[in-house]
């Protein structure tokens, strides 16, 4: 018996953490970071002391509960990057990553927050900026992005996307969508004003008269 409950502890840790991952993620996405760490520890089954044991701060269960949208963001850049049209990889990126923060409230929180004992999420985030940059600089002398385009757009373009607010994450993706249509309008040096996206019905129907 003595030899089988390590394993069995073992086991049991690892089924508290995934279940508070699972949780934390599914919480970052609709309510973002202000979730309270308790209501992560109800929604996963553990006490709060199983969840502060292992993720002992909130921006170390953040940093851990977005590593998939880390991977997916440096994925994003480098397609980008390896576009040969660099308008077109820079236009792939804008769309992509609005999309990918869209499905999360809480990742571009944490994207823009500064958390300086997550070594790897601060490393991942300077890799996907600069890369944008790069990819920025070649749509300039390409001249299809605007000259005056700063990286700072791209964050005022992210808080702007975070700022949509659906009933449902379809709806939400659907609006981010054409969002980020109109932001590559925007950036564009010569907008062609090609069409948006199918519109993405934000407001609530109006009631009907009584009779």
């Amino acid at each position: 018996m003595t030899d089988r409950l390590p394993h069995h502890l073992r086991s049991d840790a690892l089924d508290n953490r995934d279940r508070i991952l699972d949780a934390a993620r599914a919480l970052f996405a609709t309510e973002g970071l202000k979730v309270p760490m308790r209501e992560i520890a109800r929604h996963a089954g553990v006490g709060p002391a199983t969840l502060y044991r292992r993720f002992p701060t909130k921006q170390m269960l953040a940093t851990e509960a977005f590593t998939d949208e880390m991977r997916a963001c440096r994925a994003i850049v480098d397609e980008g990057l390896a576009h040969p049209d660099p308008w077109r990889g820079f236009r792939l990126v804008i769309e992509k990553t609005c999309e990918l923060h869209a499905r999360s409230r809480g990742f571009t929180e944490a994207f823009m927050a500064t958390f300086p004992n997550a070594i790897d999420f601060v490393a991942e985030r300077a890799y996907a900026l600069n890369s944008i940059a790069e990819l920025a600089h070649r749509a300039k002398d390409a001249g299809h992005l605007r000259p005056d385009f700063v990286l700072d757009d791209l964050i005022l373009m992210l808080m702007a996307n975070r700022g949509i607010q659906t009933t449902s994450e379809a709806a939400r993706v659907a609006a981010s969508r054409r969002f980020a249509a109109l932001v590559i309008q925007a950036f564009q040096a010569s907008p062609q004003h090609s069409p948006l996206p199918p519109v993405a019905r934000l407001a609530p129907a109006a009631p009907r008269k009584a009779r």
